[in-house]
């Protein structure tokens, strides 16, 4: 009863103290969650065994069983570093990619995403293929996610144009973007009623329009007729752009830098 009676002796806990057993706790739960499935399963049991033979020898004076423990365990180490490093790899990419540190690389992210979507609106324009992506900002833009085909992939150039392309049963629609990730693509958009805008606007224009007088969404419209790509911001449109002035405006509205450049005057024409 001696470790008994020394543990109710212990010191009361402290505020760094249930710290210390909230991060191990969570950290605990990062590689459980991470190895669950994995081969790293089986290896996690075995290494409880040796761990509790270890300290059966011990208390048992299996003095041959311990020694052989002790002096095997580093090889273990090594053993388990030249098998599992692909699963170590994967373990440390997990927990780079935390939410935390997601912070830091957000800006990377959204400079990468930003040049997914120049080149992609450059290329369909160069093909006359007719295209609208709605990116999302500070609204959210699930109700017309959930209309449409989920996708959830990561956004590039190649998948942007694959979707528009007349022969893809996704072309018709917009694709929305979250991020770094194109959310779903098939997506209708509300048509704007503004009286004011020109006949010659096709639907993918007055989709634009109508989506971003209705919340803070910039819009990518690239004309199936004439190939020029456009950009709608709180239901004004910008037609004409080439992929230079599309990448400024498009780093200037979602970066949302204090040095950006103020916004043209609607084009109707």
């Amino acid at each position: 009863m001696n470790w008994f009676t020394a543990f109710l002796r212990r010191p009361p806990l402290g505020w760094w103290d249930l710290a210390d057993i909230l991060v191990v706790s969570i950290l605990l739960y990062e590689v459980l969650k991470l190895i669950r499935g994995t081969r790293a399963v089986q290896m996690a049991l075995g290494a409880g065994v040796i761990v509790a033979l270890y300290y059966t020898s011990h208390w048992g004076h299996l003095e041959t069983v311990n020694w052989l423990i002790r002096n095997l365990f580093g090889y273990v180490v090594f053993a388990v570093i030249v098998l599992f490093q692909s699963d170590i790899r994967r373990a440390l990419a997990h927990f780079g990619g935390a939410p935390f540190f997601r912070i830091f690389s957000r800006n990377v992210e959204i400079e990468e995403a930003i040049e997914e979507l120049t080149v992609a609106a450059g290329l369909l324009s160069s093909q006359r293929i007719g295209a609208i992506i709605a990116i999302e900002r500070q609204i959210g833009l699930r109700n017309y996610i959930e209309g449409g085909i989920r996708l959830d992939a990561v956004l590039s150039y190649d998948l942007l144009q694959s979707i528009f392309l007349p022969s893809s049963p996704l072309h018709d629609g917009a694709v929305i973007v979250q991020e770094n990730r194109v959310a779903a693509a098939a997506c209708f958009l509300p048509l704007t009623v503004n009286p004011k805008l020109s006949k010659a606007l096709g639907s993918r224009h007055r989709a634009a329009i109508g989506l971003t007088e209705e919340n803070d969404a910039v819009a990518i419209v690239v004309s199936e007729e004439t190939g020029r790509i456009s950009i709608v911001v709180d239901g004004d449109i910008e037609r004409g752009l080439d992929t230079e002035t599309l990448r400024a405006r498009l780093r200037a509205l979602i970066l949302q830098r204090n040095d950006k450049a103020p916004a043209r005057e609607a084009q109707y024409v």
